[in-house]
């Protein structure tokens, strides 16, 4: 058994819909900025004709940088600055990590040196690090799986604030020039076989918002964005989890939704349950989103035969879930009960819905009727994948933990158009970030922007 999130692993073409909800964010941000894991709208997609499509260690690379120690958030951007967190081991090195789905990278004590939970800044155009802070320092509480890391969980930024979240240790505000505004202390908790934490904080208006689902005592919160002060809590009747929260601001009403192995729950803005569903994955780890209307959420542990997408239309109350020979109701728009993949979150993309599963298969689905486009289609010594795919231009990508990304033609017919390779020496599992013309991609040592020169 193997915890391997993309670790967490979009802004869609600039619409005024889109321009709608990024004001509704912050009037800080900008279209190009890339907020939260996935971008704006947590789904992975940047129309930008200045895109690259080809890359290579010699060709469309604007700059290469070092980051030190070990993480596998997302890098988040605003105002020309890019965001990252890593946690360094100050003596000895991490246990090396080998690629792909196993047993055996379970680890039960943590180790006993000191480590340093650090963000760190850089310029967006050149690279150049503009600041790095230590925000918390000590021997770890609490264990990890070998392929997860003490900075799983992707920061999130309202253009003015970068808000910063390490599932054992707190919870953070600090301006995007550096400065600490607050910080909040949590407690270490207990997950699935200490593999640790990795679910991103998102923002609402004035709210920063978190969930720990874990082994002990699970939970759902609202802060205060500018003072920390805690808004709410409510306790979740669930074990540990992985995947991120979503705001779903539908036709209807605007939600909080959480996805859950033992149930999927939607709450309202004060924390109070609005809806639920049953049929999830035994393991929950993507993240869900909207387009066409729709809320996408999925599910799939690699070993569990339940490998849910389910599709859901707004405005549900109460339990919502799919008898055993269904496929929809009211609420469930459509439901392929074995499609999803275990760690990447699918994509939507123009009127199809694309699956990148973890050993290399990739399929597609109609986004509005379920109804299959094409099967399974092997990426040829596609490997392993953990990161998210993102689109751009007619093109889905999909990264795999050797720095390979398959470039996909979008459309009703599987065409796999060529491969990037990057001459990564260490596992690649942090999905990237799209701003502008630019590809932000962090490798196990690196962070590299991909732009054409």
């Amino acid at each position: 058994m193997v915890f391997n999130r993309s670790f967490v692993f979009g802004c869609s073409i600039v619409s005024s819909l889109f321009l709608a909800q990024m004001a509704l964010l912050s009037p800080s941000l900008i279209a190009d900025d890339w907020p939260q894991f996935r971008g704006a709208e947590a789904r992975g997609v940047a129309d930008h004709p200045g895109l690259p499509e080809r890359w290579s260690e010699t060709e469309n690379i604007l700059w290469k940088k070092p980051v030190e120690g070990r993480g596998w958030s997302s890098p988040v951007v605003a105002d020309n600055k890019i965001f990252v967190t890593t946690v360094v081991r100050l003596s000895g090195s991490d246990e090396k990590a080998k690629p792909g789905l196993y047993f055996g990278g379970n680890r039960n004590k943590p180790p006993q040196v000191e480590h340093q939970w650090k963000i760190i800044c850089f310029r967006l155009n050149d690279g150049k690090e503009l600041w790095q802070r230590t925000l918390h320092h000590g021997i770890p509480k609490t264990s990890r799986h070998i392929k997860n890391s003490y900075a799983s969980e992707t920061p999130v930024t309202d253009g003015k604030h970068v808000y910063v979240l390490f599932g054992d240790v707190g919870l953070y505000c600090l301006t995007t020039s550096g400065k600490q505004v607050w910080s909040k202390p949590l407690p270490p908790c207990k997950t699935r076989f200490d593999w640790g934490t990795a679910s991103s904080p998102i923002l609402y208006n004035e709210k920063l918002i978190m969930v720990s689902d874990n082994e002990d005592s699970s939970y759902l919160a609202a802060f205060n964005k500018q003072t920390g002060k805690q808004i709410w809590k409510v306790s979740r009747d669930e074990k540990s989890n992985w995947a991120t929260p979503f705001i779903w601001k539908n036709s209807l009403r605007t939600e909080i939704v959480v996805p859950g192995s033992g149930k999927n729950r939607s709450y309202n803005l004060d924390g109070k349950l609005l809806y639920e569903f049953a049929g999830s994955s035994s393991i929950t780890i993507a993240n869900p989103y909207t387009a066409h209307g729709l809320l996408y959420v999925t599910s799939g542990y690699i070993l569990d035969p339940k490998k849910p997408i389910f599709a859901i239309r707004p405005g549900a109350s109460g339990d919502i879930s799919l008898q055993s020979e269904e496929t929809s109701n009211k609420y469930i728009a459509w439901c392929q009960k074995k499609a999803a993949p275990y760690n990447p979150s699918t994509i939507v993309y123009r009127d199809q819905l694309y699956v990148l599963q973890d050993r290399g298969f990739f399929t597609s689905f109609n986004a509005t009727t379920g109804e299959p486009v094409y099967g399974k289609q092997r990426l040829p010594e596609g490997k392993s994948f953990t990161t998210s795919p993102w689109a751009s231009n007619g093109k889905i990508f999909c990264l795999n933990e050797f720095g390979e990304t398959f470039v996909i033609k979008a459309g009703r017919q599987f065409e796999l158009l060529h491969t990037n390779k990057l001459d990564s020496k260490e596992l690649c599992m942090a999905t990237p970030a799209i701003v502008g013309r630019k590809i932000i991609l962090r490798t196990g040592d690196n962070l590299y922007c991909i732009s054409k020169k």
